[in-house]
């Protein structure tokens, strides 16, 4: 069984456990072991507002690949997030 709690990489503190994997992947493995059901929301979240500002697409494999990369940055690393830059509105360029 596994355990409710995960110290949560992001927040630093002993906190509820996303409930499954987001991601039938490796990466999503490494999401439910580490990051707390709040940050994963907070994600969620933030997730939305780059899709929307800048016109992503989760079908396209760009989008998902700047996607990820956030994750790994923002949820997995010890990075923040990346701010919205309104010049680029409707396009990435990283």
């Amino acid at each position: 069984m596994q355990e409710e709690t995960v110290h949560c990489r992001r927040c630093d503190r002993q906190a509820q456990r996303i409930p499954r994997p987001p991601f039938r992947t490796e990466l999503g493995e490494r999401i439910v072991a580490s990051v707390c059901a709040d940050c994963w929301k907070d994600w969620l979240q933030h997730q939305t507002l780059l899709i929307n500002h800048y016109g992503l697409d989760p079908r396209d494999a760009k989008s998902r690949a700047f996607l990820y990369e956030q994750i790994e940055t923002v949820l997995l690393g010890d990075g923040e997030a990346r701010q919205v830059d309104t010049s680029q509105q409707g396009s990435i360029e990283w």
